[in-house]
C-alpha cells in the first residue's frame, strides 16, 4: 500500500480511533498519542489485513493500544505506591546522595527549559508542569478554551522532548 492510500485511510478514521481512546483513558493528549501508536501499528502491518473490514481492524487495534496504556498505568501506580510504603527500603536502595544530586539536577534543567519556552507555551507550561494545575484552571485562569490549553501542553511536551534528546 502506498502512502497516499494509507494518508485517506488515516483520515477517514482518525476520529473514531481518537474518539475509542479518549473513551477508554479519558485523556486528550494520551488519546492522541495511543491514535497516532494505533496508525503506525496498522501502517506496519497493514498486508495482514483485509480491506473490506479495515473499520473494524483498526477499532481493535486501538481498543488493545488502550487496553495495554491502561494496563501499565494501572501497573506503574501499584509499583510507585508500594514503594512509598517501603520508603526506608527505597532510601537504602536507590536514594544515594549521588542519584540525589543526579536527580536534583536533571529537575533543575528540565524546570530551566520549561521557563525558557516562548509564548503560547510558557505560560501554560509554568502552570501546568511546575504549579500543578489542571487543565480547567489553567483555561480559567487565561481565559483560553480548554481544547487550546490541551494542544499547548502537548506541543509544549514535544518542544521539551526535543531539549532533551538534543542533550541526551
Amino acid at each position: 500500500m502506498r502512502d497516499k492510500e494509507f494518508r485517506v485511510i488515516v483520515e477517514k478514521y482518525e476520529k473514531l480511533i481518537f474518539t475509542i481512546c479518549y473513551q477508554f483513558v479519558k485523556d486528550y493528549q494520551e488519546a492522541q498519542n495511543l491514535t497516532q501508536e494505533t496508525f503506525i501499528s496498522a501502517y506496519t502491518h497493514i498486508d495482514s489485513c483485509n480491506m473490506d473490514s479495515i473499520k473494524p481492524w483498526l477499532s481493535r487495534i486501538a481498543t488493545n493500544k488502550a487496553k495495554d496504556y491502561l494496563k501499565s498505568a494501572y501497573n506503574r501506580r501499584v509499583v510507585l505506591n508500594s514503594e512509598d510504603n517501603n520508603d526506608d527500603m527505597a532510601i537504602n536502595n536507590e536514594k544515594t546522595p549521588e542519584t540525589l544530586y543526579i536527580s536534583k539536577e536533571g529537575m533543575e534543567s528540565i524546570r530551566d527549559k520549561i521557563l525558557s519556552l516562548k509564548e503560547p507555551y510558557h505560560k501554560v507550561s509554568v502552570m501546568y508542569f511546575l504549579e500543578y494545575k489542571s487543565i480547567v484552571e489553567i483555561s480559567e485562569v487565561l481565559k483560553r478554551p480548554k481544547k487550546t490549553v490541551q494542544t499547548q501542553i502537548f506541543r509544549a511536551k514535544n518542544i521539551l522532548k526535543e531539549y532533551i534528546n538534543k542533550e541526551g
